[in-house]
C-alpha cells in the first residue's frame, strides 16, 4: 500500500515537470520568434537624412520696358485638427487667424461643423490659397499659438499623446497678374493641373497657351544631408544639391506705357461713338514686331467673373468676321498689280446706284457720277471697287487675296489663329460674287489677317508675320528666338506697294 502510494507520487512529480518544460519550451518558441520578428521586420526608425525641395516655377511675361504682366508664386494651405483645440481657446484662435489670414471669422468657424451641424475632431483644412506673404506671418502665428497652450494633446490609436498644431504646408504653384487687366486678353488666363500632391499652373488662352510648352516648369530641385538632432539639415561635403530649372520668361515686344495709353484712349472712344468693341494694333511694318494690341473687352486673369466669358477668347485672331470696306484697298492692289487700272483710271459710277441683274443693286453712301480709281478709295465706293473686280477673272481675284494672307492662319503668336473663309472660284467667277467679296462682303478674315496684309503697303509688298514676343530667356540671361510657323509673304510688288500707300495716305 505504502509503495502504492510512493509511485503514485513519482507519477504526479513526473507530469508537472513535464508540463513545465512542456510551459517552457513554447515560451522559449514565442521568445524566439518574436526576436526572429524584429529583426527581419522594416524597423521605422527616423531617417538620419532629410530633403529640402526646391519647386521650380513657371517663366514671367515681361513687357519692352522691363514691367512684369505675369509671373508665379508658391500657395499653401492652413490645416488644423479640431480637436486639437482647446474648446475654450477657439474662439481666441478663429479671431487671430482671421486678422493673421484676412479670412473673415464667419468663414473660419463654418470650417468646424460639418453637414450634420457636429464639430469636426479630425483634420481641417482652413485656406488652400495662402500666398507666400501671408504663409509666413501663419507659421509665426503658429508658433505663438503653442506657446500660448491653445493646443491640448490628443491620444492616438496606440495610445501615444500627441500635440497638434496648425500646420501651414506649401501645395502649389499660382498665377499672379499684377496688373490686373493691362494687356488682356493677349495675355490670356490659366488653369490648373494637379497630381495630387502639387498644383501648377496651366495656359489655357492667349501668350500662355502659345508658349505654355516653354515657359512651364521645367525641373525641381532639392538639398539632401544629414540632420541635427532639432531636424535641421548640416551643410557638409556629402550634402547633395539639385538646383531647380525654371521656365523661360517671355519677354515682349509690347511697351507697357504704350499699350497702356492706348487702352485708355479707346475706352474713352467706345463710350464715345457707342461700340460693341474696339481692336486697336500697332506694328513695324518691316520687323513684324507688334507695338500694341489692345482690346476695350478686357479682363483681370486673376479674378473672372461671369460676365467676363465673352472676352476670354482674343478676338484678334479668334473671331472671324466680314471685314468691309477694309478690304477695298487689297482689291485695288491686286488690279494694279495685274495690270487692269492705274490710280487715274476713271470709272463710272451711276451716282452711288449699280444694278446687277434683275433683283441685285450695289449703292454708295456717297453718290458721284464717276471716280478715278484712287477716289474709288477715298470716297469708300462700293459701286466703283466692283468694277475694278470685274476686271480681274474669278481666279486672279481670289489668289491675290492669298497672297496677303486672307483665307490663311496669320502667323500671331496667340492661342488659336484662324484662317477666315473666301468663296471659292467657281462663285467669283460670278460678277455679283466678286463684287460682294471686293468690299469686303460674303468671305471673313480675322484682325491679324488684315494686320499682316496692310504691312505689305508699308514694307515694298512684303506682307509680315505679326510678332509679340521678341525673345524667351533663362534664368542664366541665355536668349532664344523662335522662328515664326507662318513666314513673310510677297503679296504685291513694289511699285504697286507704292501706289496703294499713296492713296492711303489720302484717306486719313
Amino acid at each position: 500500500m505504502q509503495r502504492e502510494k510512493q509511485n503514485r507520487s513519482i507519477h504526479q512529480r513526473k507530469n508537472k515537470i513535464t508540463v513545465l518544460f512542456l510551459l517552457l519550451i513554447v515560451a522559449m518558441a514565442i521568445f524566439l520568434s518574436s526576436i526572429l520578428k524584429t529583426i527581419t521586420s522594416t524597423r521605422r526608425i527616423p531617417s538620419h537624412n532629410k530633403i529640402l525641395h526646391d519647386r521650380s516655377f513657371r517663366g514671367a511675361i515681361v513687357s519692352a520696358d522691363d514691367y512684369i504682366l505675369s509671373n508665379s508664386q508658391k500657395t499653401y494651405q492652413a490645416v488644423i485638427r479640431g480637436a486639437s483645440i482647446k474648446p475654450k481657446e477657439k474662439e481666441v484662435f478663429t479671431k487671430l487667424f482671421s486678422i493673421y489670414s484676412g479670412i473673415p471669422e464667419e468663414k473660419i468657424r463654418k470650417k468646424f461643423i460639418n453637414r450634420k451641424g457636429k464639430q469636426i475632431q479630425g483634420n481641417i483644412v482652413l485656406s488652400k490659397t495662402i500666398h507666400t506673404s501671408t504663409a509666413m506671418q501663419l507659421k509665426a502665428l503658429a508658433l505663438k499659438l503653442r506657446r500660448l497652450g491653445v493646443f491640448r494633446s490628443i491620444k492616438t490609436r496606440s495610445g501615444i499623446n500627441v500635440l497638434y498644431g496648425l500646420d501651414i504646408i506649401e501645395n502649389g504653384e499660382s498665377r499672379r497678374f499684377p496688373l490686373h487687366d493691362v494687356l488682356s486678353p493677349t495675355l490670356g488666363y490659366v488653369g490648373k493641373q494637379s497630381d495630387g500632391h502639387y498644383t501648377r499652373p496651366k495656359g489655357k488662352k492667349g501668350l500662355e497657351r502659345y508658349y505654355d510648352a516653354y515657359i512651364t516648369s521645367k525641373k525641381d530641385g532639392y538639398f539632401k544631408g544629414k540632420r541635427d538632432v532639432l531636424g535641421a539639415v548640416i551643410h557638409d561635403k556629402n550634402s547633395i544639391n539639385l538646383n531647380r530649372v525654371d521656365g523661360l520668361d517671355l519677354h515682349l515686344n509690347i511697351s507697357l506705357a504704350f499699350q497702356r495709353r492706348i487702352e485708355l484712349m479707346i475706352d474713352n472712344m467706345k463710350n464715345s461713338i457707342d461700340a460693341d468693341e474696339i481692336l486697336v494694333g500697332v506694328m513695324e511694318s518691316n520687323t513684324g514686331k507688334v507695338l500694341a494690341l489692345a482690346s476695350t473687352e478686357r479682363y483681370d486673369p486673376s479674378h473672372i467673373k461671369q460676365k467676363d466669358i465673352a472676352a476670354l477668347n482674343p478676338k484678334f485672331s479668334e473671331y472671324p468676321y466680314e471685314p468691309g470696306s477694309v478690304i477695298k484697298p487689297l482689291t485695288l492692289a491686286v488690279a494694279l498689280d495685274h495690270h487692269k487700272v492705274t490710280p487715274q483710271t476713271w470709272f463710272n459710277t451711276y451716282n452711288g446706284k449699280l444694278k446687277i441683274g434683275k433683283r441685285r443693286t450695289i449703292t454708295d453712301d456717297e453718290k458721284f457720277d464717276s471716280l478715278t480709281a484712287t477716289d474709288i478709295i477715298v470716297h469708300s465706293s462700293n459701286v466703283g471697287i466692283s468694277q475694278i473686280s470685274w476686271r480681274l477673272s474669278g481666279k486672279q481675284f481670289r489668289d491675290g487675296f492669298l497672297k496677303f494672307g486672307i483665307a490663311k492662319p496669320s502667323g500671331l503668336d496667340l492661342s488659336r489663329d484662324l484662317p477666315g473663309q473666301l468663296k471659292p472660284i467657281h462663285l467669283l467667277n460670278h460678277k455679283l460674287h466678286r463684287a460682294n467679296s471686293s468690299y469686303g462682303y460674303g468671305m471673313v478674315a480675322t484682325f491679324a489677317q488684315l494686320f499682316k496684309a496692310y504691312s505689305a503697303f508699308n514694307n515694298h509688298g512684303i506682307a509680315v508675320t505679326p510678332r509679340i514676343v521678341s525673345y524667351l530667356e533663362d534664368d542664366k540671361g541665355n536668349r532664344y528666338t523662335l522662328e515664326p510657323k507662318i513666314s513673310n509673304m510677297r503679296a504685291i510688288s513694289r511699285r504697286t506697294a507704292r501706289e496703294i500707300h499713296k492713296i492711303l495716305r489720302k484717306v486719313v
